[in-house]
């Protein structure tokens, strides 16, 4: 869908004589809409695959690109250090972001290409029993898609966060939390995950304490 129909058909852009706080208005509650639609007991499997790689001393791996780059380390800060410091849980979750650290990242998309950046971390840190969870909107994104394949292929258990219509990666994970949106309605799938961080990070912050 081009920018000129996507602003047609999108609720957002609907009425151009809406002023910033109808804006804002249309927004929230198209959020609340999105948020309604998601399959709660689709967090709540997320929840147990959690538990069990943090009871057997394995780690989360995270990966995403822009605005969900970010969310994967948030992420890794809410459910590691901050499960840690506002709980008395003595065996809390080893979390980690592939979008962390920036000299292996361009290292790695300079001598071998973009579409290897979560790949190569994979074939350094992963070890039987890690998990992977990848967080798109697209759901199209090829360095998260070989990452995923090669994870499969180790048997071991990939999980989406995924928006838009799922895309390649909605087939290709063990669970998926589907953000059902409209196709480059980027917006909303960010919130959505980002929420959906939060809604576990204080949700385990209530179990431990």
């Amino acid at each position: 869908m081009d920018k000129k129909n996507y602003m047609k058909k999108n609720k957002f852009f609907k009425n151009r004589s809406l002023n910033l706080i109808n804006f804002s208005d249309n927004y929230i509650d198209y959020l609340f809409e999105v948020l309604k639609k998601i399959d709660k007991k689709s967090i709540s499997d997320l929840e147990r695959i959690l538990e069990k790689t943090r009871k057997s001393n394995n780690t989360i791996f995270l990966a995403g690109n822009g605005g969900a780059a970010s969310t994967t380390i948030t992420m890794a800060n809410d459910l590691g250090f901050d499960v840690l410091k506002k709980t008395k849980i003595k065996k809390t979750f080893k979390i980690h972001s592939l979008n962390d650290n920036p000299s292996v990242i361009t290292a790695i998309a300079n001598d071998t290409g973009y579409e290897n950046i979560f790949l190569n971390q994979l074939k350094i840190h992963y070890k039987k029993g890690d998990i992977l969870i990848v967080l798109s909107a697209s759901g199209n994104s090829l360095n998260l898609i070989k990452a995923c394949n090669w994870v499969k292929k180790k048997n071991g258990k990939v999980v989406g966060i995924l928006g838009f219509n799922g895309g390649k990666l909605i087939k290709m994970c063990n669970l998926k939390i589907h953000i059902k949106t409209e196709k480059n309605e980027y917006g909303p799938v960010e919130d959505a995950q980002l929420i959906i961080n939060h809604i576990l990070a204080h949700w385990f912050q209530k179990k431990y304490t």
